[in-house]
């Protein structure tokens, strides 16, 4: 039973469960499952890419319809728990992506590596419509609806740290297995684990907090990019312009700091480095939601917004590997921070009872669109490089210290939404002030 004012028990375990959970299995899609396909079944580079960008296109339309559906049905408890019971099976069906496998089906096919390569890619759109479903759609929109606005800053630092905490688990008990080509093991493990909590949210979730909507689907889809919801939620869209610069100034350098930091900087042992860096980034962000708490949404960003400049230009400058983690950190832990402000004021000015359908508009401008833009930015900023590095069979250009500054010259536009959210956003609680 969860007292009135606080989240209570339930609502903090299934915060914690299904966001570390959907970070988990999309860090395997993210990370391992090019490397799957490149090591047991082709090794073309246009496969990899087309797995990609089809795999980003499925996500992006599933998070905007199957959002507006859930509003419709006003049942996120039955969506969640479902989506990430067959989000789980869809990950166990990668085991039967092989070569082998995909011959018995088709034994007199002469392009079998290709047509092994088209059976994992069609997977992995199922997989990804479970997934957008489940995570980016529904659990997205739980999250925002959540009443507690004590609580908004400690449940996005959490949620902030749990990419990074995926990424560490994943590394630490997973990876063995994929280093030694035991991939129906590594599926397995991490779909069923999926699957059930898929039905233990069933019974774990707490009861739905919306009603079903009058307005259809189509209708409830086009609302979020009407002139009526851009004049009605002010504060909601300038946070989405300031969680958009952060995500492109972010993906300017994250494709490549790993490439940068082995092929550049010539580190080799810097995976522990790397794990403390992870650990301390994700810390600062848990503790910077219990600031904002007490403080107010906006009252780090000035601290954080320069810490993170330092960051980055000290990235150009750091050579030694002790100079990189700290200049790493200061860098990763300032950019968490920002995005926990912006994801805070974000859902706290989701409109109540519609916030399924907003996460599509979500989906679009904070993770498809920096996608595209950021690594295309950082790709032209050492393009000019001579020196290269092998991947997959072919040559790639080096970065260099250049994506750092190009980084920090993007961030500098997020004051222009700092300073016009901060203007909304008075005006907002004023008017909240006023009401009550």
């Amino acid at each position: 039973m969860e007292r009135k004012g606080s989240l209570g028990f339930r609502s903090w375990l299934s915060i914690i469960l299904f966001g570390l959970a959907g970070q988990i299995a999309w860090a395997i899609e993210n990370m391992y499952l090019n490397l799957f396909m490149y090591r047991t079944i082709i090794k073309d580079p246009f496969w990899i890419a087309l797995m990609v960008s089809s795999s980003a296109i499925v996500a992006t339309l599933t998070t905007l319809i199957m959002g507006a559906w859930s509003d419709r049905l006003g049942k996120r408890r039955i969506f969640l728990a479902a989506g990430y019971f067959l989000w789980g099976i869809s990950v166990i069906l990668f085991a039967a992506g092989s070569t082998s496998f995909v011959g018995k089906l088709f034994p007199h096919a002469a392009h079998i590596a290709e047509l092994t390569a088209l059976f994992l890619i069609l997977l992995d759109l199922v997989m990804t419509f479970f997934g957008s479903t489940a995570n980016d759609a529904v659990f997205n929109a739980y999250v925002s609806e959540i009443p507690s606005r004590e609580y908004r800053g400690k449940i996005e630092g959490l949620l902030s740290s749990f990419p990074l905490l995926a990424m560490l688990l994943v590394f630490g008990l997973l990876d063995p297995l994929a280093q030694d080509g035991k991939w129906s093991l590594f599926f397995l493990i991490v779909g069923s684990l999926t699957a059930l909590l898929g039905l233990l949210g069933f019974f774990l979730l707490p009861p739905d907090r919306t009603r079903p909507s009058t307005t259809g689907v189509w209708e409830n889809l086009r609302y979020a990019f009407s002139r009526e919801a851009f004049t009605q939620n002010p504060v909601y869209y300038a946070a989405l312009g300031l969680l958009f610069v952060l995500s492109v100034s972010m993906q300017v350098y994250m494709p490549y700091i790993i490439i940068y930091i082995q092929e550049y900087l010539g580190f080799a042992d810097y995976a522990l480095l790397l794990g403390i860096v992870l650990i301390a980034s994700s810390l600062a962000s848990i503790l910077a939601g219990r600031l904002i708490d007490r403080k107010g949404f906006l009252y780090p960003f000035p601290f954080v917004f320069a810490s993170a400049l330092l960051g980055l230009v000290g990235m150009f400058f750091v050579r030694s590997m002790l100079q990189v983690g700290i200049a790493v950190f200061t860098m990763l832990a300032s950019y968490l921070v920002l995005t926990t402000i912006a994801t805070s004021i974000l859902r706290e000015y989701t409109p109540r009872g519609k916030a399924g359908r907003f996460q599509g508009i979500r989906m679009i401008f904070c993770v498809m669109l920096p996608m595209i833009i950021g690594p295309f930015v950082g790709s032209a900023l050492f393009t000019r490089s001579e020196a290269v590095y092998l991947e997959m069979g072919s040559e790639k250009k080096v970065p260099t210290p250049n994506i750092f500054l190009g980084a920090a010259v993007i961030l500098l536009f997020s004051l222009y939404f700092y300073f016009s959210l901060k203007k909304k956003f008075a005006a907002k609680e004023a008017s909240r002030g006023a009401e009550t």
